[in-house]
């Protein structure tokens, strides 16, 4: 079992930026792919970003060209830099396993995007 921690959320105005990272435990880090999700308030879990192995990414429609994953194996941390953020961004992100491995989700750490 890998352990997530994810961390950097917090109120930003519209049009901000914020970066996100998801610190990993284990040492298995660098094998998996990755990604990011979000849950809205009466909303089911979405996928936002993920990123191979390898280093391949790929966005959800509603985030491309705003945000950028990526990761750090010797670190092993995985980041989500956000910019142009909009009300409709405000959720609480996880990061877990792409494609999902059964490993527990973390915390999450809350985004809320509002003047």
């Amino acid at each position: 079992q890998v352990q997530f921690v994810e961390s950097g959320g917090g109120l930003v105005q519209p049009g901000g930026s914020l970066r996100l990272s998801c610190a990993a435990s284990g040492s298995m880090f660098s094998i998996y792919g990755m990604g990011w999700y979000r849950q809205a308030p009466g909303k089911q879990r979405e996928l936002v970003a993920t990123i191979t192995n390898g280093g391949s990414t790929n966005y959800a429609e509603s985030v491309k060209g705003r945000f950028t994953i990526s990761r750090n194996n010797v670190k092993n941390t995985l980041y989500l830099q956000m910019n142009s953020l909009k009300p409709e961004d405000t959720a609480v992100y996880y990061c877990n396993t792409h494609p999902r491995l059964g490993m527990t989700w973390g915390q999450g750490t809350q985004v809320t995007v509002s003047s």
